[in-house]
């Protein structure tokens, strides 16, 4: 068989960072590890690209096998190929993010793997480079969230706007003004405001909303409009004049 002459052999791996939204918090599945080194660590859901895939094709093997689910929003992000990342032998990962909605999987994750939610700021020690590929896919959720509806994707079909402010507080790690905030969103045109109301949260209740993902199509600016000083917000972390800063 032929074969390039005098290349080393390495590894490819796929490594998922799942984030999930429970209608309250932006949170990381993790898993704690199965086997040697790290074991019983937590870690990334990941595993080895067999020869027969992709690394697109194992990263939706890999996903499958945890949350037991096709389908969900799974891209590719990065491939981190430091020569020591791994103790063990020379591995590189490329790495995917995907976005669910907890309350739709949560009965569907594998035991197996001993899977858990954290907090994204209360995130545990993390084995190997896992933290940095986590740091690296919040800053791309948080710049692909200014241009697109990509956070709809952890949302149920229908939400609240109090939902919503949740989930954009918790990835930019900021606090908005709830009352400019609803303005902003509703001034985009892009939700369509239902008859039914959410009342888990207080006797007056919150309307639920649905995207329009039609007229989203034909009008690609309006989240450009809606998150306040994007740029801004992305490099700094810094408040603008509908944010409040975050007290700690």
């Amino acid at each position: 068989m032929l074969r390039y002459s005098g290349q080393q052999r390495l590894l490819l791996a796929a490594d998922c960072i799942i984030f999930g939204f429970d209608g309250r918090d932006i949170k990381l599945l993790l898993i704690q590890r199965g086997f040697k080194p790290a074991l019983g660590k937590w870690s990334l859901m990941g595993g080895f690209v067999r020869k027969e895939e992709s690394a697109d094709e194992a990263a939706n093997r890999i996903l499958r096998q945890l949350t037991g689910l096709e389908g969900v929003y799974l891209e590719q992000l990065h491939t981190f190929s430091v020569p020591d990342r791994d103790p063990v032998e020379r591995t590189v990962s490329v790495t995917y993010f995907a976005l669910i909605d907890i309350n739709k999987y949560q009965q569907q994750l594998s035991d197996e793997y001993h899977a858990e939610w954290f907090h994204l700021n209360d995130i545990p020690e993390l084995i190997f480079d896992h933290r940095q590929m986590v740091d690296v896919a919040r800053k791309r959720v948080q710049y692909k969230a200014t241009l697109h509806p990509l956070l709809f994707e952890l949302l149920p079909e229908k939400f609240t706007i109090p939902q919503l402010m949740h989930l954009y507080e918790g990835i930019y790690d900021t606090t908005f003004d709830k009352r400019n905030f609803s303005r902003k969103l509703l001034s985009t045109g892009l939700l369509i405001k239902q008859n039914e109301k959410d009342k888990s949260g207080s006797r007056k209740g919150a309307f639920y909303y649905v995207l329009d993902r039609q007229r989203y199509a034909r009008s690609q600016q309006s989240f450009l409009h809606f998150i306040p000083n994007p740029d801004h917000l992305l490099r700094n972390g810094q408040a603008s004049s509908l944010v409040k800063e975050r007290k700690s």
